[in-house]
C-alpha cells in the first residue's frame, strides 16, 4: 500500500514539474500569442460575417419550393465541397489571389460558408408544413411567412451551422501562415521546424482554447436570442 502511494506520488510530483516546464516554455512566447492570436481571430471574425452575409441568404433561397430542383444539386455540390481539405482551399485561394491575409480570409470564408448554408437549408426545410398552412390560412404574405414563421423556427438549426462552422475555422486559421496569412501558426510550424516543442505548444494550446471560447460564446448567443418557445427537435 505505501508502495503505491510513493509511486502515485511521484507521478503526481513529475507530472506537475512537467506541466511547470510547458507554461515556462508557452509563457516566454506571451506577447506573440497575443499579437498572433488577435491577428488570427480578425482573420477569423472577418471571414466569419462575410460567410453569414452570403450563406444565410443563400440557404434561405434555395430552401424556396421554387428552387427545389436547383437546390437538391447545389446541396450535393456543398456536401461533396466540405471534403475537400482546409489547406487546399488555402492553396487554391494562394493561386488566384497571390500570398497574405487577403487570400487566408477568403480560404477561410470558403470553409465557414459551406456548413452555414448547409444549415440555413435544412433549418428551413425541416420547418412543420401545418405552421406554414396555418400563416397562410391567417393571410401572411410569403415573406412575412419566412420573417415570422420559417426563419424563428429553424433559427436553432442556423446557430448550430454558425458554431460548428467557426469553432473549425479557428481550428483551420493556423494553416494561413503557410500561405503568408500570419497567426498562430507562426508559432506552430516554426516550432515544428526548429524541433522547439514549447515554441509549438505556445501556438497550438491558445489555438485549442480559442476554439473552446468561440464556440462557447456563440452557444451563449444561441441560448440569449433562439426563442424558448421553439423547439429545436419540431
Amino acid at each position: 500500500m505505501k508502495r503505491a502511494l510513493s509511486i502515485a506520488l511521484l507521478a503526481a510530483v513529475s507530472t506537475q514539474a512537467h506541466a511547470d516546464s510547458w507554461w515556462e516554455s508557452i509563457d516566454q512566447y506571451r506577447s506573440d500569442i497575443a499579437y498572433q492570436g488577435l491577428h488570427m481571430m480578425m482573420m477569423v471574425a472577418v471571414a466569419g460575417v462575410l460567410a453569414i452575409i452570403v450563406a444565410v441568404p443563400a440557404g434561405v433561397y434555395l430552401s424556396r419550393p421554387s428552387q427545389k430542383r436547383g437546390a437538391a444539386i447545389v446541396m450535393q455540390s456543398l456536401n461533396a465541397g466540405q471534403a475537400v481539405p482546409k489547406l487546399a482551399l488555402l492553396a487554391l485561394a494562394m493561386s488566384v489571389m497571390g500570398i497574405g491575409a487577403a487570400p487566408a480570409i477568403f480560404g477561410l470564408w470558403v470553409a465557414t460558408l459551406l456548413p452555414i448554408a448547409l444549415n440555413t437549408y435544412e433549418g428551413l426545410r425541416a420547418v412543420p408544413p401545418a405552421l406554414i398552412e396555418a400563416a397562410t390560412g391567417m393571410g401572411m404574405t410569403p415573406w412575412q411567412i419566412l420573417w415570422r414563421v420559417e426563419l424563428p423556427n429553424a433559427l436553432y438549426v442556423i446557430f448550430a451551422g454558425v458554431r460548428t462552422a467557426l469553432a473549425i475555422t479557428v481550428g483551420t486559421a493556423p494553416l494561413a501562415f503557410l500561405i503568408g496569412g500570419g497567426g498562430l501558426g507562426e508559432l506552430i510550424f516554426t516550432g515544428i521546424d526548429l524541433n522547439d516543442f514549447g515554441m509549438l505548444l505556445a501556438g497550438a494550446v491558445p489555438t485549442a482554447l480559442l476554439a473552446i471560447l468561440t464556440d462557447a460564446f456563440i452557444g451563449q448567443m444561441q441560448r440569449m436570442l433562439v426563442s424558448r418557445g421553439v423547439n429545436p427537435q419540431n
